[in-house]
């Protein structure tokens, strides 16, 4: 009977101690065990580089609530965060405040504290007083964010992590088994190598399916607009908004214009208050448009019409864009890959009755009528056809 060495059994609980920590931080991260594995740095405090003055020093301290004040502390920080958040902050950012700061005064912050200007920033900032000296050193901070931008949040990049883990692993597995050979049990270093080898190739697959595709991109927009309060609350159609639906290839992103019809009225926003909706009338009295970010976008070589399925075909929007109603912040629900829209078009039924742009399909009508089929899908209709989307 032989025994493993000392250094034997080292080496193998190494081996095996790492495995199973990156197979358990694998396991986490893809929600094995009930959630996701969330890691990022959101809401840090983010150290402003390059020279600074005393004052904005002083100023940064106050507004992460370091400071005493001479009414007692405030941390501006917990609700106007330096960095951008993975969910919805209702809340001006500390580089929103810095960008409306610019061109006032300290008396102008002053009287922000101490007549706020909506219910929401009344409760925000219910005892908050600040003196002129205070002021004028948070305003001063609030100049060095301008200049340094804002922060940006950024997921840790575990997959990355974890791959170059299992790459070393089965590195350190090959050289043992074919020179050193410390370890003697050849099935820990063929365990290693097939566990590493499936999660690559199961990584590589998965990136490459996923190449060019953007489901569930959400990006911050330069106004907070939720779908879930129009839409979902208010019950407003989508086609009030987008009425470039039944006309015309894009659905459209509504203009200030259109905003201001309903925001003339409306001034105070249950989760924003007066600051995004100023952002509208900002927007009409400089007559610069509002620069929202596109979230749906089909590669330059796929032709697609808004009209041609919602107007022709009837599909409801929620079909490709999901329960908008339910969204604060908009993101792609659909991967809009090939495979996706031909399975729709294999599966979709088109309805003949009363849909005068399906009359000039007469054969189909006849094997209707005939009992010859009993329905017809978008693939009988050229649904399936390379040139109709790409030509």
């Amino acid at each position: 009977m032989s025994y493993c060495s000392g250094n034997e059994k080292i080496n193998t609980r190494f081996y095996l101690s790492v495995l199973v920590l990156a197979l358990l931080i694998f396991l986490l991260n893809n929600g094995i065990f009930g959630q996701d594995l969330i890691v990022g740095h959101n809401k840090e405090a983010v150290k402003h580089r390059g020279p600074e003055s005393k004052e904005s020093m002083i100023g940064e301290r106050m507004f992460y609530g370091l400071v005493k004040l001479e009414n007692g502390r405030l941390n501006c920080e917990g609700c106007h965060s330096l960095a951008t958040t993975p969910k919805v902050n209702w809340n001006p950012s500390a580089y929103d405040l810095s960008v409306w700061m610019e061109g006032k005064t300290t008396s102008d912050l002053k009287k922000a504290f101490d007549s706020p200007s909506s219910d929401l920033m009344e409760t925000s900032h219910k005892n908050a007083k600040l003196n002129d000296d205070e002021s004028k050193k948070i305003m001063a901070y609030l100049v060095k964010v301008k200049e340094n931008g804002q922060v940006f949040h950024k997921d840790f990049p575990i997959k990355l992590l974890l791959f170059f883990i299992f790459g070393l692993l089965m590195a350190l597995a090959l050289v043992d088994l074919i020179f050193t050979k410390k370890i003697k049990y050849k099935v820990v270093h063929v365990l290693v190598l097939i566990i590493g080898l499936a999660f690559h190739m199961q990584m590589a697959m998965v990136e490459a399916t996923n190449l060019g595709r953007t489901k569930d991109y959400a990006p911050d927009q330069p106004i907070k607009f939720s779908h879930k309060v129009h839409a979902g609350d208010n019950k407003i159609d989508c086609k009030y908004c987008h009425t470039g639906v039944f006309d015309s290839k894009s659905a459209g992103i509504p203009s200030a214009n259109l905003c201001i019809n309903c925001h003339n009225v409306v001034r105070n926003g249950r989760n924003s208050g007066k600051y995004e909706i100023t952002k509208i009338h900002d927007a009409i009295d400089t007559k610069k448009p509002i620069e929202w970010i596109r979230v749906h976008k089909l590669p330059d070589h796929v032709y697609f019409n808004h009209a041609q399925h919602v107007v022709a075909g009837k599909v409801e929007c929620a079909t490709c864009h999901g329960k908008v109603e339910t969204m604060d912040i908009m993101a792609q629900y659909s991967d809009l890959s090939m495979g996706w829209c031909v399975n729709c078009h294999r599966q979709t039924k088109v309805n003949f009755e009363g849909n005068d742009y399906y009359k000039s399909y007469v054969k189909l009508h006849d094997d209707l009528k005939s009992g010859k089929i009993k329905q017809v899908t978008v693939e009988q209709v050229g649904g399936l056809d390379c040139m109709k989307c790409h030509y």
